[in-house]
């Protein structure tokens, strides 16, 4: 995100103090535009600050911006690029045949399962401007995953790839899917998406259907405690006061410190995380069509070929998972990184270690890190520049100008700052509701629209997060989600596995993976390769645990008869696994 500008390498710049960005956000708000912003109820929530722009619906919101940077090009894939203008007349392309040959329109759900592709860029703005909701599937589901998901959303027209469909097709007729191929060879489908794109015959410009900005634009499934996925509905509106507030954060950023570079003339980001996750889809996915970024797509990870693209499509922002940044700061050879700005990682924290490797062999490449939830549209905190290297177990302060982060007690009540607590999250950026499930969205939220994120920690006297805990009982591999409990129904699934235990087992590669410890029935040994090869056949790859221990006694429980997790967790430290795969 920053470099000094003319120079190869620097010390970072002063922090920016609070006042600073306090007084510059006056100054972006008194001269309105995209980053006027006034009070507003929500939801019935009263905000301080909202958007105005976030009134028109994301497809509004990035149709000016298609004419604005119509010829640069904005998608790359190997030796495919298309322009802005023409990812946009695509799309709309296929908005107009969604509405015309299905009858698709608001209040209706199309899905996506496909792994990253430029298409699946096209096939998410036209279902957007069709005004129907968008499914984005794991790519990485198996078939029974994916029929599941798409059982609870009802989407029943699917755009898919090769290897999607043809995990879909035991469950084609059942479900009366229709499917539409995209690239390969897809004979499940219907038709072909790429007909689509490239029918002249259809508009390249927006269908005449009016959307209003709290209609639900995306869902989107993210693993949580209860074992089963929850549906994460967010509107347009949520959705625009999120990628307004990055750009906003940027721009507040580049006039505060003018002698270094946030906002380069060429810009340019790496795609390697999937465009399921908010991340990608939100952060680098529409934050780019909204400042004319180019996105230079993968197609899988390979630390030396995202070093290959950076230099030779001259990339200036990088976002991964911590253990992509990792692996590039080892592997990138000299030259690679020389167009990079920043390394930017997400989606679980990155050791202090990685950080420190990373400063000492690029010292010129700013160090951050984003905190944020698919609930939250993938909005929260951001941490960079010096602040990254004084305080490097802190996640930030929040993205100005509409979001707020504080500690509350189990009653809902506020925290002084200092204080830990759970972590809770007031912005209009924050989702309508879990899909189907009104008792877990009132449960989500304290009064007054506090979005409780299930992390425990604190936020100091200067404002800075500081995650301590995790309430959820969740693991984090990667910047994948894993619900033990997910896990451990699996296990309990086993015939000769009578208790089980998942938990998350320290890693430097993926900051976390999956071990479980087990106890047979009657106390009696189970073949773990046997069950490891259960597990494969049950669960995706990402979710099988990595280690298991046997236990020769029932597993211990606390005082209210659970499982005591904490305790296990602790024995399991000290041990070397029964067997690690």
């Amino acid at each position: 995100m920053i470099t000094q500008k003319g120079k190869s390498s620097m010390a970072y710049p002063q922090p920016l103090s609070q006042d600073e960005i306090d007084s510059m956000s006056a100054t972006l708000f008194a001269e309105g535009g995209i980053f006027a912003v006034r009070p507003m109820t929500v939801g019935g929530v009263a905000y301080e600050r909202v958007f105005e722009k976030s009134a028109a619906s994301i497809r509004d919101l990035l149709a000016a911006k298609s004419a604005e940077f119509s010829d640069r090009p904005f998608l790359v894939y190997g030796d495919e690029r298309t322009s802005f203008g023409e990812v946009w007349a695509r799309s709309m392309r296929f908005a107009h045949h969604l509405q015309t040959r299905y009858g698709i329109g608001p209040g209706q759900r199309v899905a996506i399962a496909m792994r990253n592709y430029p298409e699946w860029a096209m096939a998410y703005f036209g279902i957007v401007a069709s005004g129907a909701t968008v499914v984005p599937l794991n790519a990485w589901w198996g078939g029974d995953e994916m029929r599941d998901g798409l059982i609870r959303c009802g989407a029943r027209l699917v755009v898919a790839d090769e290897k999607r469909a043809a995990a879909l097709a035991p469950a084609k007729a059942a479900l009366d899917l229709t499917l539409i191929g995209v690239r390969g060879e897809v004979p499940q489908a219907e038709e072909r998406l790429e007909d689509i794109l490239n029918d002249h015959t259809l508009p390249g410009s927006p269908p005449p259907v009016a959307i209003a900005p709290d209609d639900d634009f995306c869902l989107l499934f993210t693993s949580g405690s209860t074992g089963q996925p929850k549906g994460v509905l967010l509107t347009h509106r949520s959705a625009a006061n999120a990628v307004l507030s990055w750009h906003f954060m940027a721009n507040l950023a580049q006039r505060l410190r003018p002698d270094f570079t946030f906002m380069p003339e060429e810009p340019a980001s790496l795609l390697a995380l999937p465009l399921f996750h908010v991340t990608a889809s939100h952060s680098i996915l529409m934050l780019s069509f909204l400042t004319g970024r180019k996105i230079v797509f993968m197609h899988k990870w390979d630390a030396r070929e995202a070093g290959r693209l950076i230099r030779e499509e001259r990339v200036t922002n990088f976002l991964g998972v911590p253990t992509m940044a990792h692996d590039l700061t080892r592997n990138a050879a000299p030259g690679d990184l020389e167009t990079l700005i920043d390394m930017t990682t997400g989606g679980a924290k990155r050791p202090e270690i990685q950080m420190k490797e990373q400063a000492a062999r690029f010292p010129e490449k700013a160090i951050a890190s984003g905190y944020g939830l698919t609930e939250t549209n993938g909005l929260g905190c951001h941490i960079t520049m010096q602040d990254f290297l004084d305080r490097p177990s802190s996640t930030g302060r929040a993205i100005p100008p509409v979001t707020t982060l504080e500690a509350f007690d189990e009653d809902g009540r506020q925290l002084r700052r200092g204080e830990v607590g759970e972590i809770c999250v007031k912005s209009p950026a924050t989702f309508r509701a879990y899909l189907d499930d009104e008792q877990a969205t009132t449960a989500a939220y304290f009064e007054g629209g506090w979005f409780r994120t299930g992390d425990l920690g604190y936020v100091d006297e200067a404002g800075y997060l500081f995650i301590v805990d995790r309430k959820k009982d969740l693991i984090i591999r990667g910047g994948e989600n894993i619900a033990c409990l997910e896990v451990e129904n699996a296990l309990l699934s086993f015939p000769d596995v009578f208790e089980a235990s998942v938990f998350a087992v320290p890693d430097a590669t993926y900051g976390e993976t999956v071990g479980a410890l087990i106890y047979g029935v009657d106390g009696e040994l189970v073949s773990l390769r046997q069950l490891e090869a259960f597990m494969r056949a049950k669960l995706a790859p990402f979710k099988v645990p990595s280690h298991y221990w046997q236990s020769a006694e029932p597993l211990p429980r606390g005082t209210t008869g659970k499982i005591d997790k904490r305790a296990i967790r602790d024995w399991a430290r000290g041990r070397e696994a029964d067997l690690s795969v």
